[in-house]
């Protein structure tokens, strides 16, 4: 992840030992008793990766617990993002006065079948996809995009971001995409913030079996 993100986000990828490590109390008490141990160890390598990645800010890292929609909790003074797909975890931060916000995504590298394309994909970007070259899963790389776009815009707008709600278009020259978000959802945002995303822009890379995506929103 960290040639996607420019120099002001420290990025964590987790290594073996980051899947058994120790959680803070704050934690632990949002991972709850009984987590299945797939989820525990994606839950910890988040959790460890998140607090090395702000200690790499200068800043005294701190428990980053879970939100009611299990989303990262991190410091006022933090934005930051986490990922994790089968074997792979890594985490993202940022100082706020530098980065509105970030978000980021690994998932693996593989054919979605027709009804998972059929919930993800818009028209559009089906016609888009099938212009481009053969031997990569543009589909499952659009999923991972919009799954980066939907941790870019949540922590800025606080709404719900529907796979239709965002269409995204990939460069494969450049190992970048941009998204657009629908209007309609742009001007329902305003009602909470005055300056909604209404495009996003990101870089992306295919490799180990994996299709990992990443964006940052700048301050205007």
């Amino acid at each position: 992840m960290r040639d996607l993100l420019p120099p002001p986000v420290a990025v964590v990828v987790a290594g073996p030992a980051d899947f058994t490590g120790e959680l803070l109390a704050a934690e632990q008490a949002c991972l709850g008793e009984r987590a299945v141990e797939s989820r525990r160890r994606d839950f910890t390598a988040g959790r460890v990766c998140a607090r090395r990645a702000i200690a790499a800010l200068g800043l005294a890292p701190v428990p980053v617990p879970s939100a009611a929609d299990r989303s990262p909790v991190w410091p006022t003074d933090v934005v930051g993002t986490i990922t994790h797909t089968r074997g792979y975890c890594a985490a993202a931060a940022a100082r706020a006065d530098e980065v509105r916000s970030v978000g980021m995504d690994a998932d693996q590298h593989k054919i979605l079948d027709a009804g998972v394309r059929r919930l993800i994909l818009r028209p559009e970007e089906v016609e888009r996809y099938e212009r481009l070259p053969a031997g990569t899963s543009w589909p499952a790389l659009i999923f991972s995009a919009k799954e980066t776009v939907y941790k870019v815009w949540h922590p800025v707008v606080g709404t719900y971001l529907d796979f239709q709600d965002a269409s995204v278009e990939i460069d494969p020259d450049s190992g970048s995409w941009i998204a657009r978000i629908s209007p309609a959802k742009v001007e329902a945002a305003r009602e909470k913030v005055t300056d909604p995303p209404s495009v996003i822009t990101g870089r992306f890379t295919v490799d180990a079996g994996l299709v990992r995506t990443a964006a940052v929103l700048p301050h205007r």
